[in-house]
Order: structure tokens, then C-alpha cells, then sequence
């Protein structure tokens, strides 16, 4: 539960520290918290680490994400934004595998090296440049997008970062172009776009009015639909409760090995929908997804029924003595949860962790991704609490097939409300959810002829008409 709690408090810290330097910052504690695991002598450390690492968890997701979407381009955003839950299913796997042959202590010993990594190869990365304009730190966000895209020359991404710098000015004056700006992209250079000063109170007033707009209510409703999705369809409940369900389905092989396999389609799910989701975009890609795990749990139900497996085998000693071996029925639901997992990994699994790095605007990105984070682990939370109750009332068949159910309708409801977000630019994406434009559902697979590979079209920018 600490988790959503540093969600919420991430996107608040984001926005006046920076992306970067939240990050640098929380590697400190979460190093921390894995010293205090390995040196505990009382119940209570343990409590005080996990606390410390799940608030960290939570406090890295806005700047992260945010970071992500903003610095790179719209060809390689969902690509790039996958990389996030890759990193994180890596992790959970590696977790899984030194976990298996090393003393726990040794493992958070271990655990310490990548947020000390992390913070060492982030003094080598600039600034988001979106933040920088934000800051009317132009000349650092001209240096930042210029090594960002390869430590080329400013003059070869000039177009972009007027582009850019042009789409903070919009949004900032609320669709409308300053009279002080004349219209020509190189004022953006040199001109500061931070209107007339005004008191602190009176800025943050105006801040705030922007998330009760539909701009920011809309993606904010979608996403935490789509988190719902994720969490109550079964893979987060069978991550969490692996080793037990393995056990009381009687697998074909040893439960804690089955895990470790778990671990291992979980990554590569990931790993395929990085390269994928460039080739199908989001939409497919979902809808593949959701309408699989589906399936996969009308089986595991069906298996559960007909075998009469009613309820979940929580003591370890009703099964300990058992040799796994394969019948002719209990493959079944190993191969079929394996499969679930694969599929909720290759879509809806990383689909809102890319969509809440594009769907917010600049004003508000970064406090968006912290609720929405805070929304995914308070439905994570409530999906493993829930979980055996579930099957106490519905039994596991009646769970899985509930599952199932809530797969089809999502999909169904996912077919009207998702757009088709890759390859579009922030602004692009940003006018489809204020209702100044809309989206379509085609997947632009490549940019059109004459189309730069750039966040902002100049062209729409300036077309804007002054309300």
C-alpha cells in the first residue's frame, strides 16, 4: 500500500525537481532500503525496508514514464515505453532465479547495485527538453533534444525544437498564440513564452483548473479501465499466487520450477511486444491480447470443473510429498496459464504503462502518470485481496470464468473507447482526448511522404486560430 501513495506523490515532486533528478534522488532510499533488509536483526527493519522500497516504487513511476514519453520520438515512443515493464519483468525474473540458489540476505545485498548503477549512468543523461521549456530553460533544452538524437549538431534538430517550443506556447495560452509572438520559429529561441508574472498562488489556481478538464478526466477514466483490465483478467493474481495454484492444479512439474517458467514467458511477452508494437500497433496488439488470456481462462475454469478442484491448497504440507507427474489431463492447465501469462505480457499487461507517458498533456503528464500508477497498484492490491475470497464464493472454476467474462466485455468496450496512439505525436494525441481533433484507428505504420519524425507538426501549430 505503499506504493500508490508514492504515486501520488510522484507526480506532485516531478514537476518542480525535474524527471532526471527525481530519478538520481530516489535511488538514494530504495539503496538504502535494501541495506536495512540485509542487516535486519528485528521483524520491524523488514517492515521498514519493504515500506521504503514500495514508496520508492511508487515515487519512480511518474518521472520515469514521463521521461520516456517526452524525449523520444513518435516512431519509437511505444517501443521505448514497452522497455519499462520489460525492465520490471526482468527484474521480477531475476528475483525469481537468484532467489532460487542464494540466501535472501545475499539477494538484497545484490539488489543494492542497480539503483547505484541507475544513479551513476543518469549523471551522463540530459534533462527532458520538454521540462526545460516548461522551465524557460531554453538554451539547456536546445543542448538536451540536440543529444537526445544522437549528439548531432542543433542546427539538425532546429525544426523539431521550434516545433516543440511552439507547443508548450499553445498549451500555456490555452489554444491560443501570444500577441507578443509574431510568428516566426526562431523568436522561439530567444523569447521567453512565461507571460507576465503572476503570484504563486494565483499560477498553482491555474494549474489545478487543468485536471478537472475533459482533457485530463477523459485519458485519466480510459487508462484506469484499462488497469482494471490488467489486473482483475488472472495473470497478477497468478503472479502473486504461482506457487500455490501450480500446486493445487497439479502440475506436471515441480511448482517452484513452474514459477521460474512463469518469469521466464512473462519477460519474453514483453520482449515481443517491444519489437511488435511498432509492426500491429496498440489497438491489435490489445485486442489479441485480452481476447487470449479470454480464452486461456475459460480452459483453466473448465479443467478446475471437470477435476473437481474446488478451492486453493494453501498449506504446503498437503502437497509436499507429492512426485509431479503427467497424466493425460494435467498439462492442461500448466500449458494454458503459461500461455495466459505470455499473451496478458505481449499487450494488456504494458498497454497502460505506454499510454500514460502520451495521453496526458504537457501541463499535466507528470501528475497524471503518479495517479495513474497510484489507480494500477490499488487495483493490484485489491485484485490479490480479493483473490481468495473469490474462490471461496465462486470456486476456482467460477473465478477463472469470471475472469474470462470481465476479458470479453473489456475487449469490447477497449474496441470503442482506445485509439490508435503509435506513431502520433503528443499534440496530436493530446487534441484527440481535449476534443479539439480526432484520432483514427489505423495503425500509422510509417511516417507519410514528406512527414518529419517529430512530436510537433509546425504547420498545425501555426494554423491554430487565436479564440
Amino acid at each position: 500500500m505503499c506504493v500508490p501513495i508514492g504515486c501520488l506523490l510522484s507526480g506532485v515532486l516531478t514537476t518542480p525537481v525535474g524527471r532526471r533528478r527525481s530519478m538520481q534522488v530516489i535511488c538514494f532510499p530504495l539503496a538504502a532500503s535494501w541495506l536495512t533488509f540485509n542487516f535486519a536483526k528485528e521483524v520491524w527493519h523488514v517492515y521498514l525496508a519493504l515500506s521504503i522500497t514500495g514508496l520508492c516504487g511508487g515515487l519512480v513511476e511518474a518521472p520515469v514514464l514521463s521521461y520516456v514519453a517526452e524525449i523520444t520520438t513518435p516512431r519509437l515512443r511505444g517501443m521505448l515505453s514497452v522497455s519499462s515493464t520489460l525492465s520490471l519483468t526482468f527484474g521480477i525474473l531475476l528475483e525469481f532465479v537468484i532467489g532460487s540458489v542464494l540466501h535472501w540476505r545475499t539477494v538484497a545485498l545484490i539488489s543494492v547495485a542497480p539503483p547505484v548503477l541507475s544513479f551513476i549512468l543518469l549523471c551522463f543523461m540530459p534533462e527532458s527538453p520538454h521540462w526545460l521549456i516548461m522551465r524557460n530553460k531554453i538554451q539547456q533544452a536546445q543542448k538536451s533534444l540536440a543529444w537526445l538524437r544522437g549528439w548531432t549538431t542543433f542546427d539538425a534538430v532546429k525544426e523539431e525544437f521550434d516545433a516543440m517550443c511552439l507547443s508548450h506556447r499553445v498549451s500555456r495560452k490555452t489554444g491560443a498564440i501570444n500577441e507578443a509572438f509574431d510568428g516566426s520559429v526562431s523568436d522561439v529561441n530567444t523569447k521567453s513564452f512565461v507571460d507576465q508574472p503572476t503570484s504563486f498562488f494565483k499560477e498553482k489556481l491555474a494549474n489545478s483548473k487543468n485536471f478537472i478538464k475533459k482533457s485530463f478526466l477523459w485519458p485519466l477514466a480510459m487508462v484506469s479501465f484499462i488497469y482494471f483490465l490488467a489486473n482483475f483478467t488472472g495473470s497478477w493474481t497468478l503472479q502473486t499466487y504461482a506457487v500455490k495454484i501450480f500446486g493445487t492444479l497439479n502440475s506436471p512439474m515441480d511448482k517452484y520450477h513452474a514459477t521460474i517458467l512463469l518469469g521466464l514467458v512473462e519477460f519474453i511477452g514483453c520482449l515481443v511486444c517491444v519489437f511488435f508494437v511498432r509492426l500491429c500497433g496498440k489497438r491489435v496488439m490489445a485486442f489479441v491480447s485480452i481476447c487470449a488470456v479470454g480464452i486461456c481462462g475459460i480452459v483453466v475454469g473448465t479443467y478446475a470443473y471437470t477435476n473437481d478442484i474446488r478451492y486453493l491448497q494453501l498449506n504446503d504440507a498437503a502437497n509436499a510429498s507429492a512426485t509431479p507427474t503427467i497424466d493425460s489431463h494435467n498439462w492442461v492447465p500448466l500449458v494454458f496459464l503459461i500461455i495466459l501469462a505470455f499473451v496478458h505480457h505481449c499487450g494488456l499487461k504494458p498497454l497502460p504503462w505506454i499510454l500514460i507517458g502520451e495521453i496526458y498533456s504537457h501541463n499535466t503528464r507528470a501528475t497524471g502518470c503518479g495517479i495513474s500508477s497510484a489507480v494500477s497498484y490499488l487495483f493490484g492490491f485489491l485484485a490479490n485481496k480479493l483473490f481468495l475470497d473469490m474462490i471461496k464464493s465462486m470456486t476456482i472454476s467460477g473465478t477463472y470464468w469470471f475472469y474470462a467474462a470481465i476479458s470479453f466485455v473489456g475487449c469490447l468496450v477497449l474496441y470503442f473507447i482506445l485509439p490508435e496512439t503509435e506513431g502520433r505525436s503528443l499534440q496530436e494525441i493530446s487534441d484527440h482526448f481535449a476534443g479539439d481533433a480526432r484520432l483514427d484507428n489505423k495503425f500509422r505504420r510509417k511516417l507519410n511522404e514528406g512527414e518529419s519524425d517529430r512530436d510537433t507538426d509546425l504547420s498545425k501549430v501555426n494554423s491554430i486560430s487565436i479564440s
